[in-house]
């Protein structure tokens, strides 16, 4: 495997059609795999979060699954693969601040 090749990787025209579609693509990689996933959207946060306090594991599943684009599947199917991805679901998570003023 060469220096910048990933199992799963896909091509940069495959890469520029999901951002077309989704604006923005996020490549995760864990050991020498990678996975490509669009924005976490509130409909997704929504769904994972209701397994959130109950099951911390289906809460990343839930985002990884339906935020997947493509890539190497072992990334969700091999435990090690997958826990190591978890780490990581947090920031994909996009909080912008905020701020409340009185007109």
């Amino acid at each position: 495997m060469e220096k910048d090749e990933f199992i799963g990787q896909v091509s940069q025209e495959q890469i520029d059609e999901w951002k077309k579609k989704h604006k923005k693509v996020t490549g995760i990689i864990v050991d020498g795999h990678i996975g490509y996933l669009r924005p976490v959207d509130r409909k997704t946060l929504s769904y994972a979060s209701s397994f959130g306090t109950k099951d911390p594991f289906k809460f990343n599943e839930t985002i990884l699954n339906n935020c997947w684009l493509g890539g190497s599947e072992a990334i969700k199917t091999d435990d090690t693969l997958f826990l190591s991805a978890s780490a990581k679901i947090a920031d994909m998570i996009e909080i912008k601040d905020a701020e409340l003023v009185n007109l």
